[in-house]
């Protein structure tokens, strides 16, 4: 990213930072057991507007950041288990920062594989947003980058 570690951290860590790039809106609590609650759909009912019920596992503030992690609504019987997580390292690289991104805690069966072919696009989206919002400012979540469809 083009950006010093402290602001590609508060990108993931704060409501401001999490709504330039991620998602219109988000439930943060920046400790272990708080919410890590991304919002995407909030036209949706409650429970399926995004990542409702994921924590904060651990952080080392500007380092690490990990959190639970769940299957979008279209993949019930994986977003039930709310088996996976998220974990984040941020690498100063000078004024920029590299950003590794692991998702853990797959399980075996056709629907799984789904759902692991779903994160493995929207996660390099997510990355691109980031990168995209240093670059050219917050993204419009009224016409989101790149376009739907």
């Amino acid at each position: 990213m083009d950006a010093p570690a402290g602001e590609v951290w508060r990108a993931w860590t704060t409501l401001r930072g999490v709504r330039r790039f991620f998602a219109p809106d988000a439930r943060l609590e920046m400790r272990p057991g708080g919410r890590y609650e991304i919002l995407f759909d909030l036209d949706a009912p409650p429970g399926e507007q995004g990542s409702e019920g994921c924590r904060v596992l651990s952080l080392v503030p500007e380092m690490m950041l990990s959190f639970s992690w769940g299957a979008p609504p279209r993949f019930p019987g994986p977003r039930k288990q709310m088996a996976q997580w998220v974990v984040l390292f941020f690498e100063p690289e000078g004024r920029r920062t590299r950003v590794r991104l692991f998702e853990l805690g797959w399980k075996r069966g056709k629907e799984w594989d789904d759902v692991y072919d779903y994160f493995d696009k929207a996660w390099d989206l997510v990355l691109r947003r980031l990168a995209r919002s240093f670059e050219q400012g917050p993204i419009d979540w009224k016409d989101p980058w790149p376009p739907r469809g």
